[in-house]
C-alpha cells in the first residue's frame, strides 16, 4: 500500500473520530489510491440544472493543474448587459451537495474581470452552505464606467471549497486577554 494512501486512511480515521480534519500534508504532489494513481480531488455531488451546461456552456473546471478554484460560467441563452452601477443575478447551471457541514463553497470574483472591467461578485464573496442544494447563481456588480455584456458561457466567477469552523459565542463584559492593539482599527497600525 502506498504511504500516501496510508496517510489518507489515517486522516479519514481521525476525521471520523474527532469530527474535523487534522491539518498536514504528505510530501507527494497529491493523494494516491492504493493502486498508486494520483487522486487530488474530493468528490462533490453535482447536478446539472440547466441543459445548456455541458452542451453549449462548458462544465466548471480548474483552468490549471494547481488552480485553487474552478471557473463558473454564465449559463444563459442570450447575452446579459450589466450597466454601470447595477447588479445582475447570473445562473451557472449547477447545484452541489458537499455532504459535509464542515465544508463551504465560496464564490469569488475573477481578477481579470474585476481589474479590466470593474465587474465583480457584488457582496465580496458568495457563500454556498452545505445544506443549500439549489442552483448556484452569481450576483455580479459593475463598478466600471461602461456597460459590460456577459456572453453565454463566459467565465464570470470562481468556485473554491474551504473548511468551516463553527463556534459558540460566549458573551462577556471584558475580554480575558489584552493585546497591544486593543480596539485600534482602520489604519491604527500605521501605513508602512
Amino acid at each position: 500500500m502506498n504511504a500516501c494512501w496510508i496517510v489518507l486512511d489515517r486522516m479519514l480515521q481521525l476525521r471520523n473520530n474527532r469530527g474535523s480534519w487534522p491539518f498536514g500534508h504528505c510530501r507527494c504532489q497529491g493523494l494516491h489510491t492504493p493502486s498508486g494513481e494520483k487522486n487530488m480531488f474530493r468528490r462533490i455531488e453535482t447536478r446539472i440544472v440547466n441543459p445548456l451546461l455541458g452542451n453549449r456552456v462548458e462544465l466548471p473546471r480548474y483552468a490549471t493543474e494547481w488552480a485553487a478554484a474552478m471557473d463558473l460560467r454564465a449559463c444563459t441563452e442570450a447575452p446579459i448587459t450589466l450597466p454601470p452601477g447595477e447588479r445582475v443575478l447570473v445562473p451557472t447551471g449547477i447545484a452541489i451537495n458537499t455532504m459535509d457541514p464542515g465544508l463551504v463553497a465560496i464564490v469569488a470574483s475573477r481578477s481579470g474581470l474585476s481589474l479590466n472591467h470593474g465587474v465583480h461578485v457584488a457582496q465580496g464573496i458568495g457563500v454556498i452552505d452545505a445544506d443549500y442544494h439549489g442552483e448556484i447563481c452569481v450576483i455580479l456588480a459593475n463598478d466600471g464606467p461602461a456597460p459590460y455584456v456577459i456572453q453565454p458561457g463566459e467565465r464570470i466567477a470562481q468556485l473554491l471549497f474551504q473548511p468551516v469552523v463553527q463556534v459558540a459565542l460566549r458573551y462577556v463584559d471584558e475580554f480575558s486577554t489584552e493585546t497591544a492593539r486593543g480596539t485600534g482599527g482602520f489604519g491604527s497600525t500605521g501605513k508602512a
